[in-house]
């Protein structure tokens, strides 16, 4: 196998998203004067396949060196000649689709070609044919618009309703055996949505719960709202909106047809409470002896609140507690711990005890009265909780400000962290698809607070210790005190002194104090390089190896078998394992640019995760969907073809 550690130039935008780990790699054949041969078998011959090979010179060539071949597809010319550009990814593919029972693909060096064939990379998509209607044409043109108007970043590809269990993020739709199916529910709360209420989603008609909270959306609220006749549920909280609420909307509110939330709106009134702002001049005469008063009296304000630093700290943590969250003093934080009766977790912070409120489990959370730094990650993390509502992302109940006594009050998450579950030889191991599932939540959680939050957060300490794991084995990131919201909406970076834990910590933010959103997508990748292997992130022995060189060493030999956690017993789909690496390795990239987005990483271990059940799948004996590749041993190729 032949490798690069050269960056491999894609297309403008990456929009074929090819993996560099992969695209830093090829393969030739042992005997350079053979062709490098691959195939497969059709179970069903009407299937239509659309097959993509890539490919890139991975080599620095020598004057006197060429490389030159030809793609034979069944026999016949199917591309060429190809001389592969240095460095930079070529894609070849079908431009409609392929039908055979059998796809022989052979490559063959040209006579003017001094160097074997190579091949980086392929991929072959299989046409599924859909058993349901698609979505109605009306609200395919209104989502297609609102998706162009909004720039919504979500996964919006396809149709938006089918089939049934992929419909798009954000959206319900309803289902009949007589109709096609239609959008009934519309999520875009923290979509970063900017501008007026688009009247394209007045051509949602059958729309029936609308959210569109925690966005910068301005201007008045369109009356076209009114007039969606399914509507039983619209939020609008968190917005610009401006000028008085319709008074239909009004309406159908009081007689309980539907829920309306607008709070978080500060220039919207409700009809007749609206005031008309009076503009008058008072001329202000200043004097010298005025300002000195002025000047004493601040002083006098400042030496005084000195005085009260302690208070002070009470009042401003209080002011800040959403109203949502319940406020306990330590009297009731004994009776809810019993009388901090179990200890559950300790840190730099405090001490964290079990604990039962109203019938559910909780973890509280005390300070240190001793913990100076302590109590400004206590207070971080407080502040941030208050508007961060996600599922995978730890749900604060209430808090304690009770004098010297400060406390926050959490779900209580069953299973522990997941390092525990990784690491513990004794524990059941953790299957593929469970890992899978718990990577896609913790980075959802991550996308969330990039993406989904106003500012964005960077949460500064993503490691195996801080996702959290509930009964159901759905993950939660938590521990927010190192994290750092962006102060100015648009800006790149964050200059920080570093912080976090040695293993997980982006080398490039190491060197430059710059944190930026990629410093979390690192130590993501890093943790799901734990989930994959169960090895830690720096080895325990003398070496002290860091998880990305072991895995690097692994897969130069091409061996993903042995990279996967040996528990697992081969356990997986190798297809779903090599995607999985990929993305981890693309995660880690030593160059913060050439890391991806955490949407496009949820995106692309979801595709992990269907790769695996489609696997299982293919074990049926009526299942058409599935295919092998088999590839001529003579050539050797490794690693296995995907």
């Amino acid at each position: 196998m032949l490798t690069t550690s050269h960056t491999i130039d894609t297309d403008d935008d990456n929009k074929l998203q090819l993996p560099s780990i992969v695209m830093r790699t090829a393969v030739e054949p042992l005997n350079t004067m053979e062709p490098l041969k691959f195939s497969w078998e059709s179970t069903d011959p009407t299937s239509e396949f659309y097959i993509y090979l890539y490919f890139a010179e991975v080599q620095e060539l020598q004057l006197n060196e060429s490389r030159e071949f030809n793609i034979f597809l069944n026999g016949n010319l199917w591309h060429g000649p190809l001389t592969p550009e240095s460095f930079e990814a070529t894609a070849i593919y079908n431009i409609s689709s392929s039908i055979s029972e059998k796809f022989g693909f052979s490559i063959y060096r040209t006579n003017n070609s001094t160097l074997p064939p190579i091949i980086n990379a392929l991929e072959v998509y299989l046409v599924k044919q859909l058993l349901q209607s698609q979505t109605d044409q009306q609200d395919v043109n209104a989502i297609m618009n609102i998706k162009s108007l909004y720039g919504v970043k979500k996964n919006w590809q396809g149709d938006p309703c089918a089939p049934e269990n992929y419909s798009w993020e954000g959206l319900n739709c309803s289902y009949n055996d007589y109709n096609p199916p239609r959008i009934i529910s519309l999520n875009l709360s923290s979509s970063r949505l900017t501008g007026n209420i688009t009247p394209y989603i007045s051509n949602l008609t059958f729309l029936q719960s609308l959210d569109l909270s925690q966005n910068g959306l301005n201007g008045p609220i369109p009356d076209f709202l009114s007039q969606l006749p399914f509507l039983r549920s619209l939020n609008l909280t968190g917005n610009k909106l401006t000028g008085s609420v319709p008074v239909e909307l009004i309406e159908r509110y009081k007689n309980g047809s539907l829920l309306l939330s607008v709070k978080g709106n500060p220039e919207l009134c409700w009809p007749g409470s609206c005031k008309k702002k009076n503009k008058f001049v008072v001329p202000v005469v200043v004097s010298v002896a005025a300002a000195f008063f002025l000047l004493i009296t601040l002083a006098t304000f400042w030496w005084l609140r000195r005085g009260r630093q302690e208070v002070g700290k009470v009042e401003e943590m209080d002011a800040e507690m959403d109203s949502n969250k319940r406020h306990f003093t330590y009297s009731e934080v004994l009776t809810i711990t019993n009388n901090l009766g179990k200890v559950v977790g300790k840190g730099g912070f405090g001490t964290v005890y079990y604990g039962h409120l109203d019938g559910i489990q909780v973890a509280v959370k005390m300070l240190s009265e001793s913990s100076i730094q302590g109590y400004k990650q206590f207070q971080a993390e407080a502040k941030l909780l208050m508007r961060v509502h996600h599922r995978n992302v730890t749900s604060l109940i209430g808090y304690c400000n009770d004098g010297h006594h400060m406390g926050l009050i959490y779900e209580y998450m069953v299973n522990g962290d997941l390092k525990r579950h990784l690491s513990d030889r004794n524990a059941s191991v953790l299957s593929w698809e469970e890992r899978l599932r718990i990577a896609t939540d913790a980075a959802q959680g991550l996308d969330y607070l990039h993406d989904g939050c106003k500012p964005p957060i960077i949460h500064r300490d993503i490691k195996s210790t801080n996702i959290l794991l509930n009964e159901r084995f759905q993950a939660k990131l938590a521990d927010f005190g190192l994290s750092r919201a962006f102060p100015i909406e648009g800006s790149s970076h964050v200059s920080t002194a570093v912080v976090g834990t040695p293993g997980y910590l982006d080398p490039e933010y190491y060197v430059s104090n710059r944190l930026t959103e990629k410093s979390d997508v690192f130590s993501f990748g890093v943790v799901l390089l734990e989930i994959i292997t169960s090895q830690p992130a720096i080895s325990k022995d003398r070496e002290k190896t860091h998880i990305i060189e072991w895995v690097s060493c692994m897969l130069a030999n091409g061996d993903i078998k042995n990279t996967v956690d040996p528990r697992l017993q081969g356990e997986f789909d190798i297809n779903s394992a090599w995607k999985a690496v990929e993305v981890a390795m693309c995660c880690v990239s030593p160059t913060s640019t050439e890391r991806p987005a955490m949407h496009y990483v949820v995106m692309e271990l979801k595709q992990c995760s269907e790769i695996e059940a489609s696997q299982k799948e293919g074990h049926e004996p009526e299942s058409k969907d599935s295919f092998g590749i088999t590839v001529d041993q003579s050539t050797e190729i490794i690693p296995m073809a995907r």
